[in-house]
């Protein structure tokens, strides 16, 4: 079964739809949104409505922190991204916001573990961004006999697989995009997605991954998209000019 990884859509619509429609001529055949709906985007409600028909039709959703602050905006605007929250509340009608508020922080399929920040205290919002992160996020999937052997992470905005090697201790691999990446299920993995609506290394594209469960691999794609569009929607809105520049210059 081929599933599509996305995360980290950002309320940037141009992007998931690009992503949306690359994965469909993928074959995939199941959809799982790593969280960050929503946050520093100017079109949160088409991205919740457009998520929420997935969920309708059996996809994993999880919430990410520019979720929760969407649906409880913070007193004080101490964060590029608690600037965004009082008025993406106001975008979202009220089932939205439900949606939003009531999307659990991690789910377990099988061997997998889909989790928006690290398994290890995911309420905490941690990120896995080195080895060490990495690890402590797959010791907290593997805890008590849990055989959750990958786990699939969003949150940092990056594309970087974790694989286990010959000692216990994790080690990164940066993926070339397009290229299968083999995972087989006795090893232990951790695998960051990317963000579909927020790169920030430099390139504009799009990221989401495929992982085909039945082939035992994982695929990063990049993907065009019309980040004009998007950062004129930010523009449109009123918003932080520089949550529209970034998009222009993937930073």
């Amino acid at each position: 079964m081929k599933w599509a990884l996305l995360s980290d859509i950002h309320a940037n619509i141009q992007a998931l739809e690009a992503c949306a429609e690359h994965a469909t001529r993928q074959g995939v055949e199941r959809w799982a949104v790593l969280g960050d709906l929503v946050g520093y985007g100017g079109d949160p409600l088409p991205v919740v409505e457009r998520v929420m028909q997935w969920h309708a039709d059996g996809a994993c959703v999880l919430q990410g922190n520019h979720d929760a602050m969407a649906v409880t905006p913070p007193q004080a605007e101490g964060s590029l991204g608690a600037m965004t929250a009082a008025w993406t509340y106001q975008q979202l009608p009220p089932h939205c916001r439900r949606f939003l508020a009531h999307l659990p922080l991690s789910q377990r399929l099988g061997h997998m573990l889909l989790v928006h920040a690290s398994a290890h205290q995911p309420k905490e919002w941690r990120y896995v961004d080195n080895e060490r992160s990495a690890q402590q996020c797959l010791d907290a999937a593997t805890a008590e006999g849990d055989n959750a052997t990958h786990v699939f992470v969003g949150h940092v905005h990056e594309q970087t697989l974790y694989y286990q090697g010959t000692g216990r201790q994790l080690m990164p691999f940066a993926p070339t995009p397009g290229v299968p990446v083999p995972l087989p299920k006795h090893r232990s993995w951790v695998a960051t997605i990317g963000a579909v609506g927020q790169p920030r290394d430099g390139d504009t594209r799009a990221m989401y991954a495929i992982y085909d469960d039945a082939l035992g691999r994982i695929t990063f794609h990049r993907v065009p998209y019309d980040h004009g569009a998007a950062a004129a929607a930010i523009r449109k809105a009123g918003l932080p000019e520089f949550f529209a520049s970034r998009l222009e210059e993937g930073r």
